[in-house]
Parts: C-alpha cells; sequence; structure tokens
C-alpha cells in the first residue's frame, strides 16, 4: 500500500507540482482508508428510539430495551442500540408546549443566550453531554461510557444522534475548541440553523478550527465507544457537503470504526456518489410512519435508489414503525400501535428486505406484542435476503403490481418478491421469460417457511389489498 501511494505522488509531482500532488494523495488516503473501514458490509440492523420514546428516553427504559434485544433479537442480526436526539436535555417535555426556537422547550434571545442554560449539559469545549437526570451512569464526566459498556457486554453495539453543528450556548459562550486555538464564536454560522430543531449553528468548513471541533466531537464518542452515529440535518433542506466531509473525517481521525448514517431525507440523488464516498448509510426518505401513501412513495425512491446499493454503502428507507409507537402521544399521532394492517406489515419488511435498506426498529420493545416480533423480526429466510443478496431491483410497477427480484450470493438462487398495491385481492405473476429463466425451479415461501412445489415459466399469487410475497427459487437440475 505504502509504495502505490509513493508512486501516486511521483505522478503528481510530475503531472501538476506539489500541491496537485498532494491533493491526489490525500484522496489516495483517503480511499484506501475507506476500504479498509468496511464497518457495515451488509445493511445494519438494530433498534432506535425515536419512533417510540421520540427524545425522551432514559436509562432505565434503554437498558431495559438492550436486555430485550440481547434476549430475543441479537441471534438474527439486530445488533445496535441507538438513542436518538437531544440526549443532553434533562426535561425534554411533549409535543404540546409552546412552538418556539428550538426543541424541546429552550428558548433564546436574539443574541443567542438561552433563557434557560441550565438545560444545556455541555462540558468546557461546547460538547454536549448527555444530561445526568436522565442518564445516571454519565456523572463524573463519565458520559455515555457506562451505558456503552453495558451495550457492549451484551453482544450489541451502541448507538447516538447528533445534529450538525455546534450548540447556541456554546457560541454565545465562546468555548474554547479542543485542540486548536479558535473558539466556538469563530466557527459557528449564525444564519445557518436547523428549520426544525433550532438548537445548533452550522459550523464553517472553510474557518481554522472547523475540523478540530468535529476531531474532538469524536474523539470523545470514540472514548465512550460509540459504534453507530447517525447525524441528523444533514441533507435536506440544505445538503451540506462541507460538514458530512468533516464528520468523515473525524471519524476517521478518531480510530475507532463507527457507522455513519445522515438524516434527515429525502436525499438528493444528484448527491449519490458524494453520499457513497463520506457515509455508510443516508435517509432517501422524508420520516416515515405508518401511513401506506408513505410505502407506495418509497417503491419510487427505493427503485431510483437501487443502483447504488453496495457494502458499506446503503440507501436508507427510515425506521420500521412496527408495534407500539408514539408513546404517549407525539405530533405524528396518537399513542398507538402501528396503523399498518397485516398485509401493510408483511409488504413493509418484504420491500426492505429485497431492496437492502439498513433495518433499524422504531417500536417499543418492552410493550409491543411478542407476535408482532416474533412474525416480522425473527423470520431468518426473510433477513437473509436483507444481508446476503444482491442485483437487487424492481422489474415493474404499474397497475398496482410491483415485482423486485435479486440473487442469493451464496447459492445464486434467485429471491422475488411480488406486491399487491391496490386495495383488493389481486393476483400477481412473474413470468420467467422476463428475466430469462428457461428452467424449471423449486418455490419456496419464505414468510410461511415451506415448499410450495416446482414451476416452469412462471409463478404467481394472490394476495390480499396492499399485500406481499417473497420468495426463493432455486433451479432443479435436470438429469
Amino acid at each position: 500500500m505504502m509504495k502505490n501511494l509513493m508512486g501516486l505522488v511521483v505522478a503528481a509531482l510530475l503531472l501538476g507540482g506539489c500541491q496537485q500532488g498532494a491533493m491526489q494523495v490525500d484522496e489516495a488516503q483517503r480511499t484506501e482508508a475507506a476500504k479498509e473501514a468496511m464497518v457495515a458490509p451488509t445493511p445494519p440492523m438494530g433498534w432506535n428510539s425515536f419512533d417510540a420514546y421520540d427524545c425522551r428516553i432514559n436509562e432505565t427504559e434503554f437498558r431495559s430495551i438492550v436486555d430485550f434485544m440481547a434476549e430475543h433479537l441479537k441471534e438474527y442480526g439486530w445488533e445496535y442500540a441507538v438513542i436518538d436526539y437531544i440526549w443532553w436535555h434533562p426535561e425534554p417535555g411533549n409535543w404540546n408546549t409552546p412552538r418556539r426556537f428550538g426543541h424541546p422547550n429552550i428558548r433564546y434571545r436574539s443574541e443567542g443566550e438561552p433563557l434557560h442554560p441550565e438545560y444545556i449539559t455541555m462540558d468546557e469545549n461546547g460538547r454536549l453531554l448527555p444530561s445526568v437526570e436522565r442518564f445516571p451512569s454519565s456523572a463524573g464526566g463519565k458520559g455515555f461510557k457506562p451505558l456503552a459498556d453495558f451495550v457492549h457486554s451484551k453482544g450489541l453495539k451502541f448507538g447516538i444522534h447528533i445534529m450538525r453543528g455546534i450548540h447556541r450556548y456554546a457560541a454565545y459562550q465562546k468555548t474554547p475548541i479542543k485542540g486548536s486555538n479558535y473558539l466556538a464564536s469563530d466557527i459557528a454560522e449564525l444564519q445557518d440553523t436547523c428549520r426544525w430543531c433550532n438548537h445548533m449553528y452550522g459550523v464553517d468548513p472553510t474557518k481554522d478550527g472547523a475540523q478540530e471541533y468535529y476531531n474532538s466531537l469524536f474523539e470523545m464518542y470514540a472514548d465512550w465507544g460509540v459504534d453507530f452515529v447517525k447525524a441528523d440535518d444533514m441533507m435536506f433542506q440544505n445538503y451540506h457537503k462541507g460538514e458530512i466531509e468533516m464528520i468523515s473525517k473525524a471519524i476517521e481521525h478518531c480510530g475507532r470504526p463507527m457507522v455513519l448514517s445522515l438524516s434527515c431525507g429525502e436525499a438528493p440523488l444528484s448527491q449519490a456518489k458524494h453520499l457513497s464516498q463520506y457515509s455508510n448509510m443516508w435517509r432517501i426518505s422524508a420520516d416515515f410512519w405508518d401511513d401506506w401513501e408513505k410505502v407506495e412513495h418509497n417503491f419510487d425512491l427505493l427503485n431510483a435508489w437501487s443502483p447504488h446499493i453496495q457494502a458499506n454503502r446503503w440507501p436508507d428507507a427510515d425506521m420500521l414503525p412496527i408495534g407500539h409507537i408514539s408513546l404517549n402521544n407525539r405530533p405524528h399521532g396518537p399513542d398507538r400501535n402501528s396503523k399498518f394492517t397485516e398485509p401493510e406489515h408483511y409488504t413493509l419488511m418484504t420491500l426492505w428486505s429485497i431492496a437492502r435498506s439498513p433495518l433499524m426498529w422504531g417500536g417499543d420493545p418492552l410493550s409491543t406484542p411478542i407476535e408482532i416480533v416474533n412474525t416480522f423480526l425473527k423470520n431468518e429466510e426473510v433477513i437473509a435476503v436483507n444481508q446476503y443478496s444482491t442485483d437487487n431491483r424492481q422489474i415493474f410497477n404499474h397497475q398496482g403490481e410491483a415485482i423486485w427480484i435479486a440473487t442469493d450470493t451464496k447459492t445464486d438462487d434467485r429471491y422475488l418478491a411480488l406486491f399487491n398495491l391496490q386495495d383488493e385481492e389481486k393476483d400477481i405473476t412473474f413470468e420467467f421469460e422476463w428475466e430469462y429463466l428457461r428452467s424449471t425451479f423449486q418455490v419456496r415461501d419464505l414468510w410461511e417457511r415451506k415448499g410450495l412445489g416446482t414451476f416452469r415459466q412462471r409463478f404467481g399469487a394472490k394476495l390480499p389489498p396492499h399485500g406481499a410475497g417473497l420468495y426463493r427459487l432455486t433451479k432443479v437440475v435436470e438429469k
């Protein structure tokens, strides 16, 4: 590897001088580092607190959920336990408070001074820390390390959500940036704030101290033992190219492998190459909830992004709102079990699986009926489609019928997904000739876990409204 890099240096100097050569070497090093940091060879699987708890989860609840995951889900591949946003606030409250700058209920004076600084848990370098009131093990400056250690002791991996940028209060206080001679106020872009969670200022990537700030953040996360970072306000409504690159470089710099997940969507398709270069998964949809129209839209999104599916780089259709969600009421509806019908649950899991979206469950493990968990989250044959298939693509989507196909990387069997998007029962048929499958195939129903017999020329199924079927096609060896 070093010989290759030296060769690049010599070639670059000859072609365009020292500056151009340095740029080419830096890019070569970054590419090599990306290849070596294969932190997500298959689509990440896990649980995220947002759909069920919004910003209000506490340590007791989280530890209980980790226990549940270790007992019920780990063996099926669900390995990431992720705390979503505003974990630095001691009393995040409910959504029925008046609208204000920021969320939860922290208001600011025009110059950026918070009216309630006691709600902001931050260190001397302007880095947000978990609230001791909600996460007591973080006391004494330990941060999330004790909680991450607990997750790791269960054989799972630990993740957190962060908002892009630097906190307003850090800029107001002019806190020093660790590892530099600059202050938070030197790098903060006061005009650049998230439109739906207004606590942070953007970080100007052209300013000295900006990269050092992100480096200091991820050095702290590495010390905590973080394995997964969901970075929010990165792509919508504006695409923050500079901060995406700074976060990616900060992960490389910190020395600890971490999955970088970018939110929120819809990600711009025009940035597919950049997203693949600097992140491991990125949200292609807006916040996904239990509405059938959102499923229909994600068919189109997943189809558009399917050419960009690759190891360590995953278009993300968002979390799975399965089971008990929206605890204690949320703006996306009342406390409820998912509004999806049973057939719609099958469609959701089938589409996410054959399109190889990351599988991040959003329901509450502590109160979701175990039958739901057993049916939709513990089918090894369905999960295998998500984890170990290739050439995943939509064959067509027309007049309420959709068909996807993929290939099993281990056997070269074909995976076939049939979808009925109409409001009434319908026969959906796949013609083998569409894929030049000119042989006889054994067909296995993956959801029912049973063989259906041998078929030649075509295979079809009668599906309920908004229902789906997922099948394995194994070529019959003719003697």
